[in-house]
C-alpha cells in the first residue's frame, strides 16, 4: 500500500494535487507527467459515478499519482466502495458533528478502529498483494494506516467542532472547502475576509497541534505556494476542466489579439 501523499507528509515535504472532472483516463494519465502528487476523482460536483471513479482511481494508481476520491455522501456505501477500489484517501464533503465523524471512521476504518467490511478487492489485489504478509489482521492495519480520511471543513459546524473532529482517532486531516466555508460565514468568496482568513488559520493550528494533514483547495499556483508558506502540508489546486479552458483563453488570447 504505497501513499505517496502520506509518505511526503511523514517526511516533512509538501504535496500537490488538482480535481479531475473531465471522466477521462487519458486525462488523469497525462497529469501522471506534470509533477503533480495525487488526483481526486470528484464524485461530488460532477457526474462521475462508481464506475467511473473505480477506473480512474486504477489508472491514476498506475501512472504514479495517488488516487484520491471525493465522495458525495456521508454513508458506508460510497466510502466503502472507493476504499475497497483502490483510493489512497477519501475527502468528504459537507460534515457538520462530531457524530459525523466518528460515523465516517466506522464506515472507513478497520476493526478494532471502526467497523470496514470486508472482501478481497483491489486495493489488497484481491488477497494477493504483499500488503497481506502477516494475515489479514496484519492487512486491515496497514489498510488503517495508509488510507487518508479527510473530511472537508467547510460548514459553521465542523468549524466550530473542528478540534473534537480533528482529535479523533481514524480522521487523519482536514481539507478545507473555501468557498462553501466563506458561505458559511456569510461572506460568499472573500477570502481576504478577516473572518475567513482566521477560520483558515484556525484549522490550519488544530491540525498541527494534533499532527494531522492539512490540505486546502484554491484556483491559482499563487495561491497554491501562499498556502505552502503558511504551512499547509497539501495543496489542491483547481480542477482539470478550468486549467483547460485557462490555457486556451490565453492561447486565444495571444493568437487573436
Amino acid at each position: 500500500m504505497h501513499n505517496r501523499v502520506l509518505e511526503k507528509f511523514r517526511a516533512g515535504e509538501k504535496s500537490l494535487g488538482t480535481f479531475t472532472h473531465l471522466l477521462s483516463a487519458n486525462a488523469v494519465e497525462a497529469l501522471a507527467y506534470t509533477g503533480l502528487d495525487y488526483v481526486v476523482i470528484d464524485m461530488e460536483h460532477s457526474i462521475i459515478a462508481a464506475e467511473h471513479a473505480a477506473e480512474l482511481v486504477s489508472t491514476a494508481d498506475g501512472a504514479g499519482l495517488a488516487p484520491f476520491v471525493r465522495v458525495d455522501a456521508i454513508q458506508r456505501s460510497p466510502v466503502l466502495k472507493m476504499l475497497d477500489a483502490g483510493a489512497a484517501g477519501l475527502i468528504v464533503p459537507g460534515l457538520e458533528t462530531v457524530d459525523e465523524a466518528r460515523k465516517l471512521v466506522e464506515f472507513a476504518k478497520f476493526a478494532p478502529l471502526g467497523n470496514r467490511g470486508y472482501c478481497p478487492s483491489r486495493d489488497g489485489g484481491w488477497g494477493m498483494a504483499d500488503c497481506y504478509e502477516g494475515g489479514l489482521t496484519a492487512y486491515m492495519a496497514r489498510a488503517n494506516e495508509n488510507t487518508l480520511l479527510l473530511p472537508q471543513c467547510e460548514t459553521a459546524g465542523c468549524l466550530e467542532h473542528i478540534e473534537e473532529i480533528c482529535a479523533l482517532e481514524g480522521i487523519d486531516g482536514i481539507f478545507i472547502g473555501p468557498f462553501d466555508l466563506s458561505i458559511a460565514l456569510g461572506i460568499p468568496g472573500d477570502f481576504a475576509d478577516e473572518r475567513h482568513i482566521n477560520a483558515v488559520a484556525h484549522v490550519l493550528d488544530v491540525c498541527k497541534k494534533h499532527g494531522k494533514l492539512a490540505v486546502m483547495f484554491c484556483g491559482t499556483a499563487e495561491a497554491a505556494k501562499g498556502y505552502f508558506a503558511q504551512g499547509f502540508d497539501s495543496v489542491t489546486m483547481s480542477l482539470d476542466i478550468a486549467v483547460l479552458a485557462d490555457a486556451f483563453r490565453a492561447v486565444v488570447n495571444t493568437a487573436l489579439n
